[in-house]
């Protein structure tokens, strides 16, 4: 009678232990799911807002640019001076380009880790 009933014992628990290992299971697919369709939705907004950006400073750069051009009486001096003016840029964004990491690492990280 006692050996009957831990054999049910044990039958339930293990029937628990599975549905537990099941739902556990789904859980973790589920949470990855989350976060990475809300890393992949932050990548797409980020893309679509900078080629946004990029073309607004690609029109921006050669009114910029006719505009010196017309002051200068030379297009060549107008586009070379914006051209230096993005090489500066981009220098310094390399020189500080470590400073840069920390913040952007804990942003992705906060994101990642709720």
């Amino acid at each position: 009678m006692a050996f009957e009933e831990f054999k049910e014992d044990l039958m339930g628990a293990e029937a628990d232990m599975r549905s537990y290992v099941e739902h556990s299971d789904e859980f973790l697919r589920l949470k990855i799911f989350k976060v990475v369709m809300h890393h992949l939705t932050g990548i797409a907004q980020f893309v679509l807002i900078g080629i946004g950006f990029v073309f607004a400073l690609l029109f921006l750069s050669f009114a910029a640019c006719l505009a010196l051009s017309d002051q200068l009486d030379s297009y060549f001096s107008g586009f070379i001076i914006v051209g230096v003016f993005y090489m500066l840029i981009g220098f310094l964004i390399y020189m500080f380009r470590k400073k840069l990491n920390g913040p952007i690492i804990k942003k992705f990280s906060k994101h990642y880790f709720e």
